[in-house]
């Protein structure tokens, strides 16, 4: 599939995201944070790869107070870097204007952690994401050293029978979404 594909694709599902109302983006983010919270995975994590919502993503920080390690990534050229960060720590905004944690915080490797929750403008059937094209989820999750599970978050809209994909795109481990939690 061409990259002018996944930009339309992009573009639709950015829009139909921003025009939810504040009252339905924020009570679908609580359904899936309270089915996140009923899982397994998500009990038996110690540490867990956060992120902080952005342009009206599932926004999970009510979750941030539970008794986890949180750790959050700074764009750093092309790459993530992790930092823990809990409720009440200093953040800025990063170069794209996402929330990061400060660079004086406590690195993480992500490999030490035991759950990565990743963010997406849409996820397939088949565990593959459509992010903001910048690649810097790809190129974590294809690290050969990390095998942690993995578990896309997305709004049932987002959530489709199949994206556009490209080599380099990796598949996460598992969707979760407002009503439905699936293996990939």
């Amino acid at each position: 599939m061409s990259q002018l594909d996944k930009s339309a694709l992009r573009r639709t599902m950015l829009r139909s995201r921003q025009s939810l109302k504040n009252s339905a983006w924020q009570t679908k983010s609580w359904q899936i944070g309270d089915r996140l919270k009923t899982l397994a995975l998500f009990k038996e994590a110690k540490t867990i790869l956060a992120y902080f919502s952005f342009r009206q993503e599932a926004d999970l920080s009510y979750l941030f107070h539970l008794d986890k390690n949180w750790a959050f990534p700074r764009c750093v050229d092309k790459s993530l870097v992790w930092h823990r960060w809990q409720p009440g720590d200093s953040w800025h905004s990063g170069k794209y204007g996402i929330k990061e944690p400060l660079l004086t915080a406590p690195a993480i490797e992500p490999s030490s952690a035991d759950l990565i929750l990743v963010p997406g403008v849409a996820c397939d059937r088949q565990g593959y994401r459509l992010g903001y094209g910048g690649g810097f989820y790809d190129r974590l999750l294809s690290s050969s050293d990390l095998t942690i599970p993995t578990i896309g978050i997305v709004f049932d809209f987002a959530y489709v029978t199949r994206l556009p994909r490209d080599p380099w795109d990796t598949k996460l481990d598992f969707i979760c979404t407002e009503t439905k939690f699936e293996s990939c």
